[in-house]
């Protein structure tokens, strides 16, 4: 079988490049031919992609986009406009192929293969990784314009999602959201994005950190973005502080736009925390594992489901303090009892939950199994993404 993925956001196809297109590109290899159209802009680094070294049994295409410098910007829109327009150009060039494995977003992308799909019968089968335009009105949203703004977007979305032969998605919200549009699909498959957790392991013991005894460490990964409410956890730590009781350390693994803010607002309220600035995957987790407890806190109104960083938190075997209003992600915590749920926003009731596990070992090491538990039921890449696969195949 002939598969074409086409992924405007991928890692680097590196050899420790943790990314679910790479994982899928190297299963559906096996095979079948598989060719993977992607940019040579790199969206979490804001530069242009290296020349890859490592040759791998698919082919990879790197299309030519302009680049931005800001996540929210009309640079950025044209610079996906004009990715678009050249994979438009190169499925015109190219040998049909038998399906189209597309990830959504961007939209300029999608909607070029949904017509190219609809025009020579071939098989279109979306992955949602995250919901524009609802993304973006999160972070600017002027009340009296937002429809004209984004009534383009939000017209290109369902026209990608009613083309659809099958709608793969990270999460049942956004599945649900495609499924509003779509007349030819009853049910979506969902997959987490999740992790291969035979991989994880291995980079954790390739990676061991050592913390000094007698230290609680509480992390958090990933972007330090608009959707990303560091506040709220450096507000709880300093509550912890000015009771008079012991706070942990707060690790801080990453990069984004608001770093700099985030450090600032530490050192004014005067709470120990360390940013490593972006990590490699292995040395993350490796790092991960020798912390106490994680922190998922996002803001409020944020369009994100289940993400990266519930599978890493899971599959460390550390309890979660959640924030994020996303019904489904907080079923999971509840469900296993792997952490505390609490209200967005809301620093006193994070700071008594992070006290609660800093004086309980015994309740830190059973959140923490459970949490685990839950990483092998429900984000391991070796089980779960087989029901991706088969979607392709058949």
């Amino acid at each position: 079988m002939d598969i074409l993925i086409i992924a405007n956001f991928c890692r680097d196809f590196s050899e420790s490049d943790n990314g679910r297109f790479m994982y899928l590109c190297k299963e559906l290899s096996k095979e079948n031919n598989v060719e993977i159209i992607t940019s040579d802009f790199s969206h979490s680094e804001k530069k242009h992609k290296v020349k890859l070294t490592v040759k791998w049994p698919f082919k990879i295409t790197f299309l030519h986009e302009p680049g931005y410098k800001k996540n929210i910007s009309v640079k950025r829109f044209i610079s996906h406009h004009k990715w678009g327009k050249e994979v438009k150009e190169y499925l015109e060039g190219r040998k049909k192929p038998d399906v189209i494995y597309c990830a959504v977003p961007s939209l300029t992308a999608p909607a070029v293969a949904a017509d190219y799909c609809k025009k020579n019968n071939v098989k279109f089968i979306v992955d949602i990784q995250d919901l524009w335009p609802e993304a973006f009105q999160m972070v600017f949203n002027p009340p009296l314009f937002n429809k004209i703004i984004y009534a383009p977007f939000k017209r290109l979305a369902d026209k990608i999602y009613s083309c659809a032969d099958e709608i793969c998605a990270v999460s049942d919200t956004y599945a649900r959201r495609a499924l509003s549009v779509n007349s030819r699909c009853k049910k979506g498959c969902i997959v987490f994005l999740g992790t291969n957790l035979d991989t994880f392991d291995k980079n954790v013991e390739e990676n061991r950190v050592e913390k000094p005894e007698g230290e609680i460490w509480l992390a958090y990964c990933g972007t330090l973005g608009a959707s990303y409410d560091l506040n709220c956890v450096i507000d709880a730590l300093s509550i912890i502080g000015e009771s008079g009781k012991s706070a942990p350390k707060f690790l801080v693994m990453g990069d984004g736009p608001r770093r700099t803010e985030f450090e600032e607002y530490a050192k004014k309220k005067n709470v120990s925390c360390t940013f490593t600035g972006r990590l490699s995957y292995p040395k993350m987790c490796g790092l991960l594992c020798a912390c106490d407890m994680t922190v998922n806190s996002i803001t409020k109104g944020a369009a994100q489901s289940i993400i990266n960083k519930h599978s890493d938190y899971a599959a460390s075997g550390l309890p979660v303090i959640n924030t994020q209003e996303c019904q489904e992600y907080r079923n999971l915590v509840d469900e296993y009892q792997m952490g505390f749920n609490c209200g967005n926003g809301n620093s006193k009731e994070m700071a008594d939950r992070i006290v609660q596990l800093v004086e309980n070992p015994e309740l830190r090491e059973n959140m923490g199994r459970n949490s685990r538990r839950c990483a092998e039921e429900k984000f391991d890449r070796k089980t779960s993404y087989q029901s991706l696969i088969d979607c392709i195949l058949e």
